[in-house]
């Protein structure tokens, strides 16, 4: 009966690690993402391939996101914000999909002319 609940107690601990490594990697992929769309030389559909390759490198090709652009006010200055949705890990990387949604923001380079 206690190995039973230490060895659910154990689990639970170690997805809820999962589900925060997922999160924590999403939130670091659309920031660089932004980040790389904010280059002047660039526009915010090579923030989203960034942000692309960033999770398939991190978690895997077949793990399920979209990710979408936009140009935005950020604290009164233009900026790019990239979202990326995918699903909330509650069983391994399975999930609801669409559960967890996070963005990053990069103020624009000023372009010179």
């Amino acid at each position: 009966m206690v190995g039973a609940l230490l060895t659910a107690l154990g689990l639970a601990v170690v997805q809820l690690a999962l589900a925060l490594h997922v999160r924590n990697t999403l939130v670091d992929s659309a920031a660089e993402g932004a980040r790389f769309a904010s280059l002047a030389d660039a526009t915010p559909a090579d923030g989203v391939l960034r942000t692309r390759e960033l999770v398939a490198a991190a978690l895997g090709e077949r793990y399920p996101i979209e990710v979408g652009a936009g140009a935005v006010e950020f604290h009164g200055h233009p900026a790019v914000e990239i979202t990326v949705s995918a699903a909330l890990p509650i069983a391994g990387l399975l999930g609801p999909p669409s559960a967890l949604e996070v963005s990053g923001h990069a103020a624009l380079e000023p372009t010179v002319e």
